[in-house]
């Protein structure tokens, strides 16, 4: 017997409606030329993972579904040694205290950047996500949404923070940048106490260099407005070390404000001989957010 109008009409209906009832596939991406380690937390109350902690090749990819209302956290952890027979080890950046592979519940020990997320509790509700720096930095990250309806815009740090990171700050030989709050621990730098609130609580000189450098991701805990995205019914990839964002310039003004956020880097020379092709769509920019020059911007506006 062949389906009703009515019975295809139901099943569209849970198809398009469906997807954020079912939560959302996470999809971590290795781009690094060196083995990570990510380390998974989910939040109190929201259920675990498949894995908490797993060795990612570079090149390699593993994919997660997380049910409705699941919330958490993902990051790379580097330079770690594990036993292949016991598994136990550690890591020289973001290590999560497990003495494991697995993290079983353990969090980033800082300084370490962190992919964070919030699933939507069903169909039509948003997912909340962003990139963090409140707890340093010590791998680039880059969040992708897709399938989604929404603004769902991709987020990240995909520049090596590390060589801008002020010697204060500075881990040696780790790879690795603190925040100030770590370094210095005053409430001031760390939002709490008489600074716990938005009111109270502003960038610093430090948080300002993080953001500077990666404009979308969280450089303080109050950098909300600027730093958190919405999806709904989206599926996520993640990427470590994410190859060299492409995008299309339409006008130079438009090219001089990326230079005003320090989100390109180009040989200024060669750039200048290309402008022509960028502005009529034959060629892209490579955004390495690892320079900050203004030079075109007098050049935008004359």
């Amino acid at each position: 017997m062949a389906p009703s109008c009515f019975s295809i009409h139901i099943w569209l209906t849970l198809v398009l409606l469906g997807k954020g009832a079912w939560g959302a596939t996470f999809t971590v991406i290795n781009k690094c030329d060196f083995t990570v380690w990510p380390g998974i937390l989910s939040n109190a109350g929201s259920s675990g993972l498949e894995s908490t902690g797993f060795e990612l090749q570079s090149g390699g990819t593993r994919s997660f579904h997380t049910p409705p209302n699941w919330s958490g956290r993902f990051w790379g952890r580097t330079g770690c040694n594990f036993d292949p027979k016991t598994q136990q080890g550690s890591c020289t950046t973001a290590d999560c205290g497990s003495d494991q592979v697995q993290c079983n519940g353990g969090g980033a020990t800082p300084p370490a950047t962190l992919a964070e997320f919030t699933i939507g509790s069903g169909s039509g509700t948003q997912d909340f996500y962003d990139v963090s720096l409140v707890d340093g930095f010590n791998l680039p990250i880059l969040v992708d949404p897709s399938g989604g309806s929404g603004i769902c815009g991709s987020t990240g740090c995909v520049a090596d923070l590390n060589q801008h990171c002020p010697n204060e700050l500075r881990v040696a030989d780790s790879g690795a940048c603190r925040s100030a709050c770590q370094v210095f621990g005053s409430s001031e730098y760390c939002c709490r106490g008489a600074y716990a609130s938005p009111a109270t609580c502003k960038p610093s000189v430090y948080s300002q260099i993080f953001k500077s450098v990666c404009p979308k991701s969280y450089s303080y805990a109050y950098d909300d407005a600027t730093s958190t995205f919405t999806c709904t019914g989206a599926d996520y990839t993640i990427t470590f070390c994410p190859s060299t964002t492409r995008i299309r310039v339409t006008s130079l003004v438009q090219l001089c404000g990326y230079f005003k956020l320090g989100t390109m880097s180009f040989g200024l020379a060669k750039l200048w001989d290309l402008i022509p092709n960028i502005l009529s769509g034959t060629e892209t920019l490579p955004l390495l957010a690892d320079v900050k020059q203004t030079w075109l911007c007098s050049k935008a506006h004359g």
